[in-house]
This record gives C-alpha cells, sequence and structure tokens, in this order.
C-alpha cells in the first residue's frame, strides 16, 4: 500500500513538473520553428534562395588539367570518349560566350600538355600552369576566376576527385556555386569516382553532364546560335534523329 501511494505520489510530482516546463518548452519549440527554414523554402543541400539557372551571364568554364600523362591513366571512360566530350563541352561554351579559363600542373616535369584536340578548341586562351594541387590555391588561376566576374562556375578536370573537386569545393566557400561536368572528368578508379561524386554531393556541388549544362544555358531552342550549340555538343544520337527528319522530309 505504501508503495502504491508513493508511486501515485511521484506520478502528480512528475505531471506537475512536466505542467510547470510547459510553458517553456513551447516557447523554445517557437523559437526553433522560428529560426529553422520552412521545408517549402529549402532544397536538398539546405540553400534557402530559389534556384537561378545557369545563363551566358552569370556562368564560367573552369577546365583543370586535361593533360596527356593524366589521360594516360584514365579508367572510367575510354580516352575518345573522354576527349570528344571535353572538347564538346570547350566548343559549347564558346558559342555561349561564356568566360572559359583554362589550367595545367607541373605541366613541364610531370603531367605533360593539355591534349591537342582540346588546345584547338580554346585557341585564343592561355593556359595557366601551376603547381599547386587545388587550381583555386594558384594565385593566378584564382585571379582569372575572380575576372570573369561569374558566380556560377563549371568545372571539369582530371582527376574528378582532385582537379574537378577541390576547387568546385573551395568555390563554394568563397561565395560562388559550383558545377562539375562529370562526363568531362575522368579518374583512375571507380572508388575514387563514387568517392568523389559523394564528397562533392555532400559539398554542395551540383553534378551533371556536359550536354545538359550547355542546354540549360542555351534556354530556348529558337536562339539564333542554338544550331551552332548543338554541333558544338556533337551528340550522335542527335545527329540520328536530324537524319531521320531529313529523310521524312525528303
Amino acid at each position: 500500500m505504501e508503495r502504491r501511494q508513493f508511486i501515485q505520489k511521484a506520478g502528480l510530482g512528475m505531471a506537475a513538473a512536466a505542467l510547470a516546463a510547459a510553458p517553456f518548452a513551447s516557447a523554445a519549440n517557437s523559437a526553433n520553428a522560428a529560426e529553422s527554414p520552412n521545408s517549402e523554402e529549402t532544397d536538398m543541400t539546405g540553400h534557402t534562395k530559389p534556384y537561378l539557372p545557369l545563363t551566358s551571364d552569370n556562368a564560367a568554364l573552369i577546365l583543370v588539367d586535361h593533360q596527356v600523362g593524366l589521360m594516360t591513366g584514365v579508367r572510367d571512360y575510354e580516352t575518345g570518349e573522354l576527349k570528344h566530350n571535353v572538347v564538346a563541352l570547350a566548343k559549347a561554351a564558346k558559342v555561349l560566350k561564356l568566360p572559359i579559363v583554362v589550367t595545367t600542373t607541373a605541366r613541364d616535369s610531370m603531367w605533360g600538355p593539355t591534349f591537342p584536340e582540346l588546345v584547338e578548341a580554346v585557341a585564343g586562351i592561355k593556359i595557366i600552369d601551376r603547381s599547386s594541387v587545388n587550381a583555386f590555391d594558384d594565385a593566378k588561376v584564382a585571379a582569372a576566376i575572380e575576372a570573369t566576374g561569374r558566380k556560377k562556375l563549371i568545372f571539369a578536370g582530371i582527376s574528378l576527385e582532385v582537379c574537378a573537386a577541390f576547387p568546385a569545393i573551395t568555390a563554394i566557400g568563397k561565395g560562388y556555386e559550383s558545377y562539375v561536368a562529370v562526363d568531362a572528368s575522368g579518374t583512375f578508379s571507380e572508388t575514387k569516382r563514387q568517392a568523389g561524386l559523394i564528397r562533392m554531393q555532400q559539398a554542395g556541388v551540383i553534378v551533371s553532364d556536359y550536354a545538359t549544362l550547355m542546354v540549360e544555358i542555351l534556354k530556348d531552342n529558337a536562339r539564333p546560335e542554338a544550331g551552332e550549340v548543338y554541333a558544338a555538343l556533337d551528340m550522335p544520337w542527335a545527329k540520328l534523329v536530324g537524319q531521320i527528319a531529313r529523310a521524312y522530309g525528303n
């Protein structure tokens, strides 16, 4: 009997304590609700601002270390496919009038020159050589990126998890928005590829393919440069569609 009375008294005491604390808990919950952004106002990376698309006026392309020596180690793409994608990205960016920054690392000692097809595609653009692993750590590269005046940066590089990921993540810390064209970037194993993709997404980098990024910037197929953009993108299936259309048009 005494034990039952003790339990009942303890229960009443706990209930009274809970009632007394309720106003404070309610106030704390209200404060937390006021501080926490509504789920409808945030995206998967926690950003509260609405997404603003890539345009010819807000984007720049940064090509990092597409060098002959590094190309020889790439295992997630065939050499010809990777070259095709990088060149197509650079050509489409030029048609869309994006500022382009191109950089190499240890060009004359370790990793060799930029592969010739890309050199031709970016003719007239000075390729900046550096020693730093992270391209954004080099003062000349950082200055070139800042000089574009653009806040949305599209990166591609070899390797994906270092040469593309490091500057893309660094850019976010500096207040830029970062994108990586994953099929214009290559790396040396599937583990490196997957780890690089996860790390970038954790940091808030937007990953995409080269053609989708350029088509987002194109925006309207009625633009006069649309035909030239698609020609630069050089998508084999799109060529086939065009051939079918021409065949039926005859």
